[in-house]
């Protein structure tokens, strides 16, 4: 079979199955991942597991979406409104998840240092989509809803440059060279600084040239060819091309007056392709390695649950937000997907295997029972802290 058929099939299939699993107030995210499972080659072999590898170009195109609109989405203007306190609760939040899952994996399971970091620095991703889901349904307002929404806007940041600076250190670990503290310092800052530069001079010219666009039709061809040429670059130089994408986002959502029209064009066509890429992530899902990281997986479910909670009990209670932030906000930061799932494929890609499939395997069932679970969390806090009324 080739390619265009198995990429039917994997829209097919997320259609349906996020139908189905829609049925029972679940996210489509969980429906896409299910359906992965089902076709995949652990299951019904619909997509063999020799034709998975052939579809990497899919993934690369969905990370380049979501990256891209991860930036597109954030008004520096707002964040300034907001004051430090928000962005105490979303540095606090992420590394004590970071600092959790790293701790219990490097000592609980005595896994490698490189291994310990990378899978930690996947924890700090938050998935916005559900609990936005939920408060949506439920109309819910409030004091936890006014900190809640501009928390999980800015958390994928973070864990992006997080992960950023994990897997350099793990590149140089695993290719055993000499290791110094300035080495550990030096060059995860350095490939984050051309990352951002290269966003940034990228993010400048795109706005410039998104201006002369006359028609929906020249704008999506900029804006596409746009950001596969920026990728590219920057897979060239072996730059992150998350952080690259994701300030070239930044930058062209808040530059000048540039053509937003760019913006609803791009989410008109993404969603075929991010389809395409849950389902491919479930169908990768190998049952062999779930009997190997059982524990572990776990693990990290639990320890990263901890952390947010914490972080956010912590930094919400230092910045003296009201009460009822401080005892909820960690619920609501459960859910984990898009970004998380992302980051597990390159981590998968940096990491030799069996331990690179580990993680993807982990990231990936872990996603399912957040998902499963985070909506009824986020429902739970939202009404403990008297954000949704009896009438909703």
């Amino acid at each position: 079979m080739d390619k265009i058929y198995y990429i039917s099939v994997l829209l097919i299939a997320g259609l349906v199955f996020s139908k189905i699993l829609g049925k029972f107030k679940f996210p489509d995210v969980t429906g896409f991942l299910i359906g992965g499972i089902i076709i995949g080659p652990s299951v019904l072999g619909l997509i063999p597991k020799e034709a998975l590898s052939s579809l990497d170009v899919v993934s690369e195109v969905a990370l380049a979406f979501i990256a891209f609109s991860i930036g597109d989405e954030m008004k520096i203007s707002a964040i300034k409104k907001l004051g430090s306190g928000i962005l105490l609760i979303v540095l606090l939040e992420g590394i004590f998840a970071f600092i959790a899952v790293t701790i219990s994996t490097l000592f609980i399971f005595k896994e490698s240092f490189a291994f310990s970091l990378t899978l930690g620095s996947i924890a700090c991703a938050t998935a916005p989509a559900a609990t936005l889901m939920v408060i949506k349904q439920y109309n819910a307002k409030g004091d936890l809803v006014d900190v809640l929404i501009p928390v999980v806007a800015l958390d994928d940041v973070l864990c992006i440059i997080c992960f950023g600076i994990a897997s350099s250190i793990t590149i140089s670990l695993i290719s055993h060279s000499a290791l110094s503290i300035g080495v550990m310092i030096y060059k995860p800052i350095k490939e984050i600084i051309l990352a951002l530069l290269l966003g940034l001079v990228s993010g400048t010219g795109f706005s410039f040239i998104i201006k002369k666009a006359k028609s929906d039709s020249e704008t999506t061809i900029i804006s596409v060819a746009s950001i596969f040429m920026v990728t590219s670059i920057a897979l060239y130089l072996k730059l992150s091309s998350l952080l690259t994408l994701m300030l070239m986002g930044v930058v062209s959502s808040n530059i000048g007056k540039s053509n937003r029209r760019y913006s609803a064009l791009i989410s008109s066509i993404a969603p075929p392709v991010t389809v395409c890429f849950f389902v491919l992530s479930g169908a990768e899902l190998d049952f062999a390695n779930l009997k190997t990281v059982g524990l572990m997986g776990a693990s990290y479910i639990i320890t990263r649950v901890i952390g947010k909670m914490l972080g956010a009990y912590s930094a919400s209670k230092i910045a003296k937000f009201p009460k009822s932030v401080q005892k909820y906000l960690g619920l609501t930061l459960v859910p984990q997907a898009g970004v998380a799932i992302g980051l597990s494929l390159i981590a998968s890609r940096i990491i030799p295997n069996p331990h690179g499939a580990m993680i993807r395997s982990i990231v990936l069932s872990a996603t399912i029972v957040y998902e499963l679970i985070g909506p009824l969390l986020a429902k739970i806090a939202l009404d403990k802290a008297g954000c949704i009324k009896e009438n909703s």
